[in-house]
């Protein structure tokens, strides 16, 4: 055994105290501080107008019912999450839940993969804050968009969500609810104010779906369901959430159902809104703006343009909240160095893996901007990545939450039935992103994103050989975490 394995294994390992610091603060978050968290990372105010359009560039009429298929297929996958989340409290999240449920080696899997669908996230979010704040800017007559600008606007935007996150989780909700309801409900109110102006709220041919067959929902369908990545994120506020087992199974049905509703009715009213128009859905720049400006609202598209950029920098605060969460945790179980399960003296927020996880979302950002990729196209890369993350965890918990049942003689056959259709869902979500195959560099994603897991997974495999004591340790901390 090295001397490091050897430290590993001799560490105390508990999800609320530190050897450093004080620990995550405990009983600390409301159930609407706890959604918040959810809520930030999905970023649903960008959603009606950067990816409605697209969902409608494939779906058509039907882009109303793909999101409904996507809210549906969430929700039974939120009831796989919720078999663990009831009964388990650890800021580890999926992590924690597949290892409980098929072992450790699934939940090292789970936890690289989760940690890795945060992380690009943010990184992808820092160049949707870039793109949404320039937007705002040429609206009041700032045209310049080179390269130190990009950079300028990324490293202030990850700078500041450090902050926020390095002072106070409860800031960091409250912070985001602000952005995203304010937001929300400037959207659905020009898109209510667009079925008013027009006397009806009835659009016969999305009623009828016109035009649609089933392969363009299916595939919309696909589109739809990344709208949602990061719904469960409130799982990893497992230690500081008030009531846990309840508030966090609350919150992730609540997001999924609630961001369902929105997306649903927003993607109703914009194809509504955009028939007959000279600029279809799927070609304009400024959706909601369009449609602000048609019922006279023209202000208000500008407030909505303003409150989607600060949607996307909320999405960088969750995102990276959730993800050195999760760091938090595997360092814990020795999986990460083990300063990262440092929490600060005075605000008991995981500082070190808060530092790490910006630092590295930051880089890969930066790094797309210095190559001279496009900002959406940096997004849809950096997007990419960190959907299969999700996709490759929610299929581990879904498969793990009947079994995890069964082990503790409480599996009924509805369990069974849910678990399955979670994962043919998911999988007609994951054969929708490699086949046909799409166009490089989409074409070699999977395989980057499988090459980083492997990097985290061989660790713990090699621990076999090097430690078996901090194995040991790992397993029963994974498997005994509650």
């Amino acid at each position: 055994m090295t001397d490091h394995a050897a430290s590993i294994a001799r560490q105390p390992r508990t999800a609320a105290t530190t050897a450093s610091g004080p620990g995550l603060k405990s009983n600390h978050l409301s159930f609407i501080e706890v959604v918040a968290q959810s809520i930030g990372v999905i970023a649903p105010s960008g959603t009606p107008g950067l990816v409605i359009p697209v969902v409608f560039a494939t779906a058509g009429n039907g882009t109303w019912l793909a999101y409904g298929f996507a809210t549906i297929a969430l929700l039974i996958v939120s009831l796989q999450i919720n078999v663990f989340s009831s009964r388990i409290a650890s800021p580890g999240s999926l992590y924690v839940y597949a290892g409980h449920g098929l072992g450790p080696l699934a939940g090292v899997i789970s936890g690289w993969a989760l940690l890795i669908g945060y992380v690009f996230t943010a990184a992808a979010v820092i160049d949707g804050t870039v793109s949404t704040s320039l937007a705002v800017a040429q609206a009041v007559g700032f045209q310049t968009s080179t390269i130190p600008v990009l950079v300028a606007v990324s490293v202030v935007a990850a700078v500041l969500a450090w902050a926020l996150g390095w002072r106070d989780i409860r800031l960091s909700s409250r912070t985001t609810l602000v952005f995203e309801f304010t937001t929300l409900a400037l959207i659905l109110g020009t898109v209510i104010a667009w079925f008013f102006h027009h006397h009806g709220v009835s659009d016969p041919a999305q009623n009828h779906l016109e035009g649609v067959n089933p392969d363009q929902i299916r595939l919309g369908l696909v589109l739809a369901f990344f709208s949602f990545v990061g719904f469960e994120s409130a799982t990893v506020l497992g230690v500081e959430s008030q009531r846990p087992r309840v508030f966090i199974p609350r919150a992730v049905i609540a997001s999924v159902a609630g961001v369902g509703i929105v997306f649903i009715i927003s993607a109703y009213g914009l194809v509504a809104a955009f028939h007959g128009a000279a600029t279809t859905l799927d070609k304009s720049d400024a959706p909601l703006t369009v449609v602000a400006q048609a019922v006279g609202f023209g202000q208000i598209g500008f407030l909505i343009s303003l409150g989607v950029a600060l949607s996307f920098f909320a999405c960088i605060l969750g995102s990276i909240n959730a993800a050195a969460r999760v760091l938090f945790a595997l360092s814990h179980n020795g999986l990460f160095h083990g300063s990262a399960r440092s929490t600060h003296e005075k605000h008991a927020s995981p500082h070190v893996a808060l530092t790490v996880v910006t630092l590295v979302a930051l880089t890969l950002a930066l790094a797309l901007t210095l190559g001279h990729w496009a900002i959406l196209d940096a997004y849809g890369i950096l997007g990419s990545i960190a959907t299969y993350g999700f996709l490759l965890t929610y299929g581990l918990i879904s498969i793990g939450a009947p079994v995890f049942l069964y082990r503790r003689g409480e599996l009924k056959p509805l369990n069974v039935v849910t678990a399955l259709a979670a994962l043919a869902l998911l999988l007609v979500a994951l054969a929708g992103t490699v086949y046909p195959v799409p166009s490089w560099p989409f074409n070699i994603l999977p395989y980057v994103f499988l090459g980083i897991l492997a990097v985290g997974v061989l660790y713990f495999l090699a621990l076999r050989t090097w430690a078996p004591a901090s194995l040991a340790a790992i397993e029963a901390e994974v498997l005994g975490e509650s």
